[in-house]
């Protein structure tokens, strides 16, 4: 039976409802964040709004305390539910690297006997153009890919993510491209909820020593929770508070949280800000993308991709007519280069000879002896044309065998 997508995904994610929703590997802390903004407004609405509501009868406008309160709440746990529960931008991995990237280097690799043969080579960097200036990509060994500008790969996730922000633990899932517009949404709706239950359990504080003509301490006793709640609320504007001003800044200058704490050191050219009203237009006025990747689709066989194409032309054998293969071309290769290297240190002891014998008949002896050679070199080839490039070290021993006979003959003509 054919799999879908999500069935077979590589990455560390999370899917629900047959692939339609993609959660991060720690989509347990979801729970977590829930908690955290679910149970202050229950204790909100529950023991301050609902004695508040009494104390506005014009209109019934008490109501709209608990209305507004419940209503932005569930805005909030949408924006949440929005930014872990869809793709945050992921780069569909590659089935193999980019070939047309590949060359290969004749010097880089050294084989048993000292012979060199070519050896692959891949670029790890590239450079591209951004707006006219140069940016450096990487290679991502693990999706097989170069990765686009921006793009990081996320170590808790396994995925490259597009205009990777960070990894978010309170949302458990990566903040990219696609979902970073909700990310700071939810973010900054956290910041006006919280201000708006610490006013409202202030107010509260505040009418009761109005009506009592007590102290604060006096209306403090009166409605702990109010007490618990401004507590509550003051310790998490610290947190979701400076976060939404921290990315205010971030979208101001169209900077993401990776790009900011590994670059600042740098002073680097930020050669995406476009300047303010254009990064702000860019985040919360553009069309959100559509996802590279259909969870949902069937996975298809991969066919067998057809062998790269040479730009040289193939050599062809002298019997056979097959193109050669690397391997055979190399041992070819290295036979010429011992036949070579034979017939400069026979001719090195034949002129040592000569130099003895220094007779009359010298010359003619070289000169037969070089012709001797020439044939023993002519039979040499025709044998390894012949021989359908057989194991390496059975030619060379063979080779080898035919200088050494004829080394000895030229020296007892010229001793002759």
């Amino acid at each position: 039976m054919a799999k879908r997508v999500y069935q077979v995904w590589k990455g560390n994610n999370k899917f629900f409802f047959g692939g339609r929703l993609i959660f991060g590997p720690d989509a347990r802390s979801l729970l977590v964040t829930l908690l955290l903004i679910l149970v202050p407004v229950i204790i909100f609405c529950a023991l301050v709004a609902r004695h508040l509501r009494h104390e506005f009868p014009a209109y019934n406008a008490g109501y709209a305390i608990i209305v507004v309160a419940v209503v932005f709440t569930i805005y909030v746990l949408v924006l949440l539910l929005v930014t872990s529960a869809q793709d945050p931008g992921i780069i569909p991995r590659a089935s193999h690297p980019p070939e047309e990237d590949f060359h290969y280097e004749s010097s880089a690799s050294v084989e048993a006997g000292g012979r060199r043969t070519p050896s692959l080579q891949f670029p790890r960097t590239k450079e591209v153009l951004v707006d006219g200036v140069s940016v450096k990509v990487k290679y991502c060994d693990t999706c097989m890919l170069y990765r686009p500008p921006r793009c990081s790969h996320c170590s808790i996730c396994n995925n490259c993510i597009e205009r990777f922000d960070h990894h978010c633990p309170w949302v458990g899932q990566c903040i990219g491209l696609r979902n970073y517009r909700y990310f700071f949404l939810f973010v900054s709706s956290s910041t006006i909820l919280c201000i708006y239950i610490f006013s409202m359990s202030a107010l509260y504080i505040k009418i009761l020593m109005h009506n009592d003509h007590g102290t604060v301490w006096e209306a403090m006793k009166e409605s702990p929770a109010s007490v618990v709640l401004m507590a509550y609320c003051f310790v998490s504007l610290w947190f979701v508070g400076g976060l939404t001003g921290f990315h205010l800044y971030l979208i101001g200058t169209n900077q993401t949280t990776y790009e900011n704490f590994r670059y600042r050191a740098d002073s680097r050219l930020n050669v995406y800000n476009r300047g303010c009203f254009n990064n702000f237009f860019e985040v919360f006025c553009t069309k959100t993308k559509q996802s590279k990747n259909n969870l949902r689709a069937f996975v298809q066989e991969e066919s067998e991709r057809p062998p790269a194409a040479n730009t040289q032309e193939p050599e062809v054998d002298d019997l056979g007519g097959n193109p050669r293969s690397k391997v055979e071309d190399d041992l070819e290769i290295g036979g010429d280069l011992l036949a070579i290297s034979q017939r400069r240190n026979f001719e090195e002891a034949d002129e040592n000879v000569d130099l003895r014998s220094r007779g009359s008949n010298g010359k003619q002896q070289r000169d037969s002896s070089e012709a001797e050679f020439a044939l023993g070199l002519d039979r040499q080839e025709a044998q390894y044309s012949s021989r359908g490039r057989r194991s390496g070290s059975w030619d060379i021993m063979t080779d080898t065998q035919t200088m050494d006979h004829a080394v000895p003959r030229s020296r007892n003509d010229s001793g002759q």
